[in-house]
């Protein structure tokens, strides 16, 4: 399995947006769920930070997400641009294999 990490701060009035863009069901996970190797994305909220959450990407392999990327980045830039909006910051935390 191949898993990416993505870290963001969130100003309170664009959380709710952010949450829906970036959930299990958001612009995120229906371009991802394209793919049949897609496996699902978490959406995890900071405890202790206020507006921090972490994203979890699970794919395969980490072929199967270069191939959707290859196949989709049109799609995925474009989406990346329209939430742009929403993150005050943003940083990868990594890519991992399990």
């Amino acid at each position: 399995m191949f898993v990416i990490l993505w870290q963001f701060d969130i100003a309170d009035e664009k959380t709710s947006a952010f949450e829906a863009a970036y959930g299990a069901e958001g612009k995120w996970a229906s371009l991802f769920s394209r793919s049949a190797e897609y496996l699902g994305t978490e959406l995890l909220k900071d405890a202790y930070v206020p507006g921090r959450y972490v994203t979890i990407d699970r794919w395969q392999s980490e072929e199967a997400f270069r191939a959707f990327r290859a196949q989709h980045d049109p799609d995925y830039e474009s989406i990346d641009r329209d939430c742009d909006s929403l993150t005050a910051a943003e940083s990868r935390i990594g890519a991992f294999v399990a």
